[in-house]
Formats: C-alpha cells, sequence, structure tokens
C-alpha cells in the first residue's frame, strides 16, 4: 500500500518518536501565524523567554480580530504587536488588511511545509498541502524558538470525493455534511485527507473552506494534495516558483476511509447552537430570518462574495433584513468593486463592514436576541456572536445571499442559475506590498517593546504541590467551548493582554459568580472544574486555560478533553484528569482531597482522590513524560527557563 499525503507530510517533519497511532511525536515547524486575539500572549511570552530571533523559516503576526477602536487599549494592543514583530523577527499584517487565514495561504504558504498558528483554524492552509496545526500561544512561541511541536500521532482519514456540486451547492455544505455524519467530536484524533476525482472541481479556496472547518470535527488538522489547482492558485499570485506538487501514492494506506458522492449532496444548515446541528435547508425554509452575514475565515473567497452578488444583483433586501458583508481582505475589496460585484451589493441594500473577522467572534453585528441570523462562520456556540441568547445558523454564501433576499431561509436551487458558482474565477486574496518585513537582526536588536497601561506581564505559577485540597466550583456540561470559559467580543477581547482584568469575564455565561467563588477560595490551594465529553472544544484560545490559572484552577476532572484546550490546561500547570466510564463525577461544592500527588504525576497513570463526605474516586492522568514535567514544574515555560538554565 502506498503513502497518503499526510503521511509524507508528517515523515518530512518528524524530529522525534515513532510514526504509530498514539505515539508521542515532535515535528520541526518551518512557519508561525499568529493573530492579535492571541499573539499578544505569544510576544509576551517570547519575551519571557528571552528570545533574540525567530527561528522558524517564516513567522507572521496579523491583526484581524480585535479591529474596534472604541478607545485606546485596541490601537496599544496593536502597536505592540508591531514593536513586538520587529524586535523577534516576524513579518507585520496592519489592521485592514484582512483575515489571517487566506492571507497567509496567499502569500507564505507553500506545498509540503508545516505551519503551527495560535489560532485554531490554522489547519486552512491544508488546502495546499501544507501540514497546519492550530495550538496554544505558548506552543506557537517555543516553535517560533525553535522547539519541535509535539502532538500525539493521529490517525489519517482519507475522505474520497467523487462527482461534482450541483447549482446552489457549494464547498461550505460538504464540510456540513461531514458534521452532519460525524459531529464536533467525529474527528479527534485524526489527520482528515480528502482525495479522489471530486477534487477536480473544487477551487483552492474551496478547499480552504474545508479544511478551516475540519477544526469544527475537532480533527487535528485537514490535508489536501498539491496539485495542478494549487499550483493555479499560487501561478495567480506570483509565486509558481515556490509550487510543488505533493499527491498521495497509488492506493494510499488510510487508518480509516469515507466516500462522499458531491453530486448528491443539497444545501446544507446548521441550526443552533452546535456546528453539528446540521439539516438540509429545505427543512427549515420559509423560515423569517433577521440578518444574513457573508464573510469570516470560512468563506473568505472571491467566489464566496461574488456569488452573494449575483443573487441579490437589480434586487432589493426586504426591510427588516440586515444583509451584512464582511471582506475578508482589501485585495478581495477591491476585485469585488473592479468587477461590479461591490456596487450589485450596496445597491441590494447591504451593509459594508471593514475586512478582518469582525462578527464572526462578536466584533461587532451581533444580532437581534432571539431572531435568526444566517452565518458564513465556522462556529454557532451560545453567545460567539455577542448576542448571548443569539439564533446563528451556519450555511452557504448561497443560502445566506437568497435567504437575505427573501426575508426567509430560502434553498438556493429555488434561483437557479443565479445561485451557480460557474462563469467567476476565484480572484486575489494578496499582495506583496501589504506586509511589513521583519527588519535585519542588528536592527531588530535595537527595538524597544511598545506597552501601553493595558498590557501585564505574564503571571507566574508555582510547581505542583504534593497535597491539593480542592473545592468543585463549577460542573460544567459536555461539549462546553472555550468562547462559553472565556468569552470573545468587543467588552472582553480589549482585555487580551491583561490576565488578571480578563480573568473577571471567566464562565461569565455560564456562572457569573465563577470569578468570585474562585478568589474566596484561592489562598486555600484553589480549586478544581468538572466537565462532561469534549471540554474546551473550538477556539485556540489559551485565555479560556490561563485565565483561570490565573485565578487558582488546579484541575479540570472531565470524560474527555478536545486536543489544543488539552495542551494549554497543561501548558499553564492544570491537571487535566479523565473520568473513567462507569465512575460518578464529583458534584458542586464538594471537596476534592489529593495526597502523594507529584509522585502519581511522574509515575502513574491514576490520580486517586478522597472527597469530604463521600467515596474516594480513581482519575486518569493520559500524559507524556514531557507533559508530567510540565505538570510538576508548574507549565511550560518553568520548565524552558529551567532546561535553558541547565
Amino acid at each position: 500500500m502506498g503513502k497518503p499525503v499526510a503521511h509524507k507530510l508528517l515523515e518530512t517533519h518528524l524530529v522525534d518518536g515513532q510514526m504509530e497511532p498514539g505515539a508521542e511525536i515532535a515535528l520541526r515547524m518551518d512557519q508561525a501565524l499568529l493573530q492579535d486575539a492571541t499573539g499578544t500572549l505569544v510576544m509576551l511570552t517570547l519575551e519571557a523567554l528571552e528570545l533574540e530571533r525567530a527561528a522558524t523559516e517564516v513567522a507572521v503576526q496579523y491583526v484581524d480580530h480585535n479591529l474596534l477602536q472604541e478607545d485606546s487599549r485596541n490601537p496599544e494592543d496593536h502597536l505592540f504587536l508591531e514593536s513586538a514583530a520587529r524586535r523577534f523577527g516576524l513579518w507585520f499584517s496592519p489592521p485592514g488588511n484582512g483575515v489571517s487565514h487566506p492571507l497567509h495561504m496567499a502569500r507564505f504558504g507553500v506545498p509540503g511545509k508545516s505551519l503551527i498558528g495560535s489560532d485554531s483554524h490554522t489547519p486552512a492552509s491544508g488546502a495546499l498541502g501544507m501540514l497546519a496545526f492550530g495550538a496554544g500561544g505558548v506552543d506557537v512561541a517555543m516553535a517560533i524558538a525553535g522547539e519541535p511541536y509535539t502532538i500525539t500521532m493521529p490517525e489519517i482519514w482519507g475522505v474520497h470525493l467523487t462527482g461534482s456540486l450541483p447549482e446552489g451547492v457549494s464547498a461550505k455544505d460538504i464540510i456540513l455534511e461531514m458534521l452532519r455524519r460525524h459531529g464536533v467530536s467525529g474527528g479527534l484524533k485524526r489527520i482528515i485527507e480528502y482525495t479522489g476525482p471530486g477534487l477536480d472541481n473544487l477551487t483552492a479556496m474551496d478547499r480552504h473552506v474545508i479544511a478551516n472547518m475540519g477544526t469544527e470535527l475537532g480533527a487535528t488538522t485537514t490535508v489536501f494534495p498539491s496539485d495542478e489547482t494549487v499550483k493555479a492558485f499560487m501561478v495567480a499570485h506570483g509565486r509558481e516558483d515556490e509550487w510543488v506538487e505533493l499527491l498521495p501514492d497509488e492506493e494510499p494506506d488510510y487508518d480509516l476511509e469515507e466516500e462522499i458522492d458531491l453530486s448528491g449532496l443539497e444545501p446544507l444548515i446548521a441550526k443552533p447552537s452546535s456546528p453539528e446541528n446540521v439539516v438540509p435547508v429545505r427543512e427549515l425554509a420559509s423560515e423569517p430570518i433577521y440578518q444574513a452575514y457573508i464573510g469570516s475565515s470560512a468563506n473568505p473567497g472571491y467566489r464566496d462574495f461574488a456569488v452573494a452578488a449575483r443573487i441579490v444583483a437589480g434586487e432589493r433586501i426586504p426591510p427588516g433584513v440586515s444583509l451584512d458583508i464582511n471582506p475578508t481582505s482589501r485585495v478581495v475589496l477591491s476585485e469585488l468593486s473592479r468587477n461590479g460585484h461591490l456596487v450589485n451589493l450596496l445597491a441590494a441594500g447591504a451593509r459594508l463592514h471593514q475586512a478582518g473577522c469582525n462578527g464572526c467572534i462578536g466584533m461587532g453585528q451581533a444580532p437581534a436576541t432571539g431572531r435568526i441570523s444566517l452565518r458564513t462562520v465556522p462556529r454557532n456556540f451560545p453567545g460567539r456572536s455577542g448576542t448571548v441568547e443569539d439564533a446563528v445558523y451556519l450555511c452557504s454564501p448561497e443560502t445566506a445571499a437568497a435567504s437575505a433576499l427573501a426575508g426567509r431561509i430560502t434553498d438556493p436551487r429555488t434561483l437557479g442559475a443565479r445561485a451557480a458558482r460557474t462563469g467567476i474565477e476565484d480572484g486575489l486574496m494578496a499582495e506583496p506590498g501589504m506586509f511589513a518585513a521583519p527588519p535585519p537582526p542588528e536592527d531588530a536588536a535595537q527595538v524597544e517593546l511598545v506597552k501601553g497601561s493595558n498590557i501585564a506581564s505574564l503571571p507566574s505559577f508555582s510547581a505542583l504541590p504534593d497535597e491539593l485540597e480542592l473545592p468543585v466550583l463549577l460542573v460544567a456540561p459536555d461539549d462546553i467551548s472555550t468562547d462559553e470559559i472565556m468569552p470573545a467580543g468587543a467588552e472582553v477581547l480589549p482585555f487580551r493582554s491583561n490576565i488578571p482584568r480578563i480573568a473577571r469575564f471567566v464562565f461569565r455565561d455560564v456562572d457569573p459568580d465563577y470569578p468570585e467563588r474562585a478568589d474566596a477560595v484561592f489562598h486555600e490551594g484553589g480549586h478544581a472544574v468538572v466537565g462532561g465529553e469534549n471540554y474546551g472544544q473550538g477556539s485556540s484560545r489559551e485565555h479560556a486555560a490561563l485565565a483561570p490559572r490565573s485565578l487558582g484552577l488546579r484541575a479540570v476532572i472531565a470524560r474527555s478533553f478536545a486536543r489544543i484546550h488539552r495542551q494549554n490546561l497543561i501548558n499553564y500547570g492544570v491537571l487535566p484528569l479523565t473520568l473513567p466510564d462507569g465512575q460518578e463525577a464529583p458534584s458542586e461544592g464538594q471537596i476534592l482531597r489529593f495526597a502523594g500527588l507529584r509522585n502519581a504525576v511522574t509515575d502513574g497513570t491514576t490520580v486517586r482522590a478522597s472527597i469530604k463526605d463521600g467515596p474516594d474516586i480513581e482519575l486518569t492522568l493520559e500524559a507524556t513524560r514531557r507533559e508530567r514535567d510540565m505538570l510538576l514544574k508548574g507549565g511550560v515555560i518553568n520548565r524552558y527557563r529551567d532546561q535553558r538554565a541547565a
């Protein structure tokens, strides 16, 4: 049997370990991607590490999340990031350039290279045949410092595509079909690789849509081959000399396989409040809508906007409906203007916003309470839109535009050729002059970091004690997301570089009293949180681990953990303890007593806890030797400092 593309990528980047599912492997990272909601912590970590110069081939700091400048906090963070990019040798993409993932793919993406990003949708670059991982900011900082990125070797899941998409059906419907079949945890511990003749009918940006939302399946990453379609994308961006062909061998050996006939797909939509809650659009037809939102990293391509413009051309959006256009780059906006599509959108009554993430993370364009908002974004977790009681549905640009025109949920196939993507070519995403290149090392060494009053140094954490007495302050449901642990939005994210301040928002929409109760027991050893399945799904936002840790969180007990959040907990010295099947979960208010903890973490898989006025419980710690060392030392930064001192 031959090798899949994913196997070839892993093999060429392997630094240590055996490529057997379940084994720990260390991988060389060629590139790094930072966005501003998480990049400030990356830069503060680089400062704490006393880094001289980025060791990766390419590292880029994007400003795309926190664009609202209601006061001085966001612009001061932008100045800090710009100065830190110059100091540590990173490229810099300023506010207004657009969303990191499509920009990176167009300007810096190279088939066969590896990429680590402080954003969970970094796997979007897998559309080019890259090995791209979303990770916590500390892991990204360590990679920039030259350390390999360590993961558990995943299974490789081959998805064979046949046929071609019918009119009114798009790449978004392919990934929604995957979510309909497998749910938000179906990709856990797996790399998804798309193959087959159906790829011939998907552009590079179509593939971006699918690779981007592989994160919603819980996948480690998503991979496509680098073929003639990828070559055409790179030629269009003047980078044909960097293209390399990367194809699977004949009869590749996948750990598991699946097939999707694109010809049999129909428009799909994910109902509130999970990407896995997928049904055919036709089942919801005629439901009135309040908003249709087109843009975000999940549907960033020129065609995604152009097809919407063709649908509404010469028509008018009815009163009471907001059609929000969020262009993903200034170049896409220019292309839409040059070709008349922007005029058609505006004439139809669309609202135009600046290039960036915006409403996808609740940074503006929040919908009215309880009113249906159709969005081409990747996630519809509760409250992520900025409205606590929202009703966000995920769909394709075709469905969003057709529904905006009708004022109700509409199957775009009813519009016939108006909703067809044929005849619209992919446009440019980025141009070289958009980015500030890093200065030479001798100049970079002289750069002073620009720190505004809202930027605080990272807190320091102590090593793991041998005994802990932890009250359970909160019991969370299954599939709780990092958005619910650490909210995003215009009120919260401006404090992303001020951990004491942003910590006051932890679990705000689940238990608003959590920070105060954590304060009350902080000096008594801290506290624990109990969760269900897939604890910490969604965004790579490490604030969801760091901020609770700063409030005294020492252990999370759950049935299972989302990959990135589990690693973020370990990075900050928080024990991720798994509750075995059949073992009853502790209740809120119970007190857990741990003794002999350091020996258990050093050598064991079982961690025992006694419960005051209750039975003892046995918890599982699944961790590698490296992760155990981090837990014992109180986090990855402490471990790195100890190694450097030695």
